[in-house]
């Protein structure tokens, strides 16, 4: 044998179990979790997944719908896509003349029979990005609160998680 080659021994069955074991540990503690964008609406704190949102907007300028329901605060438009504004904390009633800082532009992924849904929701304060695990994710969400589907622990706080496709329904918006 050559100094410089290497001779490679096969490990006993037990040892290559444990090695798995080990490195199949230490790939799943690396995988990724999942993020959300937590923001406030009204008094509530709320989160979407990351993947959910397209873009975070100042507050743009709004076009009133006629005859729209309360919950809608108008429409603007986001490089040539009309996106309807919702406001998620409508139940609280905001202070008039107070405008929100922001609009969380989220997209309901379409399927084989429609198209990709923009939906504009309302938020005073974008407070950042967090990630998720199984403990930090609980399955409870207030009954009166159809359009959230659990809740995200944080900072000592929850944010209610957002369901996009029940959000469209509670708020549904008329098509424009």
């Amino acid at each position: 044998m050559m100094a410089d080659e290497t001779h490679l021994e096969p490990l006993s069955s037990d040892s290559a179990a444990d090695d798995l074991l080990e490195i199949s540990e230490a790939v799943d503690s690396a995988l990724p979790t999942r993020q959300f964008c937590v923001f406030r609406a009204g008094r509530e704190r709320f989160c979407l997944p990351v993947l959910e949102v397209e873009e975070v907007v100042d507050w743009p300028l709004m076009t009133r719908v006629p005859l729209g329901p309360p919950f809608l605060m108008g429409v603007f438009n986001l490089r040539g896509t009309i996106i309807p504004v919702v406001d998620i904390a409508v139940t609280e009633g905001r202070r008039p003349g107070l405008l929100p800082r922001n609009v969380m532009v989220a997209v309901l992924a379409g399927d084989e029979r429609s198209e990709d849904t923009h939906i504009g929701i309302a938020a005073d304060e974008v407070i950042g990005t967090y990630p998720a695990s199984s403990e930090t994710l609980l399955d409870h969400s207030p009954p009166d609160m159809p359009h959230c589907r659990g809740m995200l622990r944080h900072d000592e706080r929850l944010a209610l998680v957002v369901d996009l496709r029940q959000l469209a329904l509670v708020f549904s918006v008329p098509v424009i």
